[in-house]
């Protein structure tokens, strides 16, 4: 690669080149003598990276990657040194539709770097998908938490713990606690292309409680409820398939009451009601996730719903423009591949 650094973006047809020596000419102080200590990136650095950046010829239409550009240069300089190399990014997940692709970025970047840093302990011997230890996915989980904040700034740490982890989590004033499910869930993501502005989402709730601070104190009550009452649930055991189905009308209630008060705060959107007609129409449960104004929306496909009308329901919302992916949910965190695909 003759002294370059190259980040390839397969999907987008993007590819990205830094010479070793215009790297350390512009970060002299950065080095990767500890993999196993990460380190928040300094206001100067982030400066010095975004040099790096702005010498790039990146799409005005794709302007928005130049922050998770910033956090692959930091991943990279700070757990590889100033070493050459050719980084190839692919994902499944759609950008900026409140699924935590930053995360997961992040976190597969993070743990990639790692482990060839030999900073973690795994076999690259092995051809198959292997899983990190507990100790290692915390080394991991940390250096992905830098790069969601250099892209986002003050993240809340939970999609890169739920990228690193698997599972599920639950997160109240800070405090992250992982839940363990006993029961496979599954869910039709259904992206309705509409970008939102999460900073101006967030500021209108605040402006509604300033304005109704005893309503929105009861709504902000009854979600704490609901996240409780589910966390419970999803712990408790699904021995058969009754069991499970009990389950799954319990989670179909709270999702919809769940959805109800999202709604009270104003964090709807047209799209999102459209999605939920549609489903409704098929006697499914939506909610949106993420900070709604668009985004994306969950839907519960139940263990026995029959997969005609997980088909024709699909049809149907992408029939609207919209795009729909399924997905289990509580699944494995982080793993890693070292097969060979030269």
């Amino acid at each position: 690669m003759n002294d370059k650094l190259i980040l390839h973006l397969k999907d987008l047809n993007l590819e990205f080149t830094w010479p070793i020596e215009r790297i350390t000419a512009a970060l002299p102080n950065s080095t990767s003598s500890i993999p196993s200590s990460p380190l928040s990136c300094s206001n100067e650095t982030v400066k010095a990276l975004s040099v790096l950046v702005e010498d790039l010829d990146i799409p005005e239409a794709k302007i928005g990657l130049a922050s998770g550009i910033t956090a692959f240069l930091w991943l990279y300089i700070s757990i590889q040194g100033y070493r050459s190399g050719k980084v190839v990014i692919t994902s499944e997940l759609p950008l900026g539709s409140g699924l935590g692709s930053s995360a997961a970025l992040c976190v597969a970047l993070s743990a990639a770097l790692l482990a060839l840093s030999n900073s973690v302990n795994v076999d690259v011997s092995q051809k198959d998908w292997l899983t990190f230890s507990e100790d290692d996915l915390d080394l991991v989980n940390k250096w992905a938490f830098e790069g969601e904040k250099i892209i986002h700034g003050r993240p809340s740490g939970i999609d890169n713990t739920v990228s690193t982890y698997g599972n599920m989590i639950k997160f109240k004033s800070g405090e992250l606690t992982r839940l363990k499910s006993n029961m496979s869930l599954k869910m039709l993501i259904t992206n309705t292309r509409v970008g939102r502005n999460t900073k101006a989402l967030v500021a209108g709730v605040t402006e509604r409680a300033i304005r109704h601070p005893n309503a929105m104190n009861s709504v902000f009550k009854a979600v704490d409820f609901i996240s409780n009452e589910l966390a419970s649930i999803i712990e408790s055991p699904a021995n058969d398939e009754i069991v499970v189905t009990g389950i799954e009308e319990k989670l179909e209630e709270l999702m919809e009451m769940n959805q109800g008060l999202l709604q009270c705060m104003g964090v709807s959107h047209a799209s999102i009601e459209t999605v939920l007609r549609t489903t409704l129409k098929y006697k499914l449960t939506s909610k949106l996730t993420g900070a709604g104004g668009g985004g994306c929306v969950l839907t519960l496909l139940p263990t026995l719903l029959s997969g005609l009308i997980v088909d024709k329901v699909t049809t149907e919302l992408e029939a609207c423009g919209f795009q729909c992916l399924s997905a289990g949910i509580g699944g494995k965190g982080v793993q890693i591949s070292f097969s060979d695909t030269s």
